[in-house]
């Protein structure tokens, strides 16, 4: 099972909504997580409206702290973008892919919808690039 990490700093939008949406268009043989380097305490309120509108319900998840663990069992990792420098995921790992997403905090659910289906044509994008020479079934 090969594991992909969805990463930011609160995963508490981008990262969940990635995670999400990896799932609903997995391949088989692969897995999504996601987590943050200083978690939130709770999902965006907005980011989980945005979901539920196109029919994925992500209120149940909780945002986690990044893992070595995680790290270390990831077959890649993507960064969702970093605003805040400090904290950013991809200062901590290598071979980190980076999206440059706008963090979904604070922002009118219509720049939520917009950061949400930008995540969603990345996961596809990445999920053809990943998957091309495998039997996709």
């Amino acid at each position: 099972m090969k594991k992909i990490l969805f990463v930011c700093v609160e995963n508490a939008g981008r990262s969940q909504m990635a995670e999400a949406f990896f799932r609903k268009y997995l391949p088989s043989g692969f897995e999504a997580i996601s987590a943050g380097t200083k978690p939130a305490v709770k999902i965006n309120p907005t980011v989980v409206q945005a979901m539920k509108e196109i029919g994925i319900d992500i209120e149940s998840k909780s945002p986690q702290n990044i893992s070595q663990q995680m790290i270390d069992e990831a077959e890649m990792t993507v960064n969702m973008g970093c605003m805040d420098k400090e904290s950013c995921p991809a200062l901590f790992l290598k071979d980190v892919m980076d999206w440059q997403i706008q963090d979904p905090k604070g922002k009118s659910i219509e720049q939520v919808r917009e950061i949400r289906d930008q995540i969603e044509q990345k996961v596809k994008e990445f999920i053809s690039s990943t998957t091309k020479g495998e039997s996709n079934g």
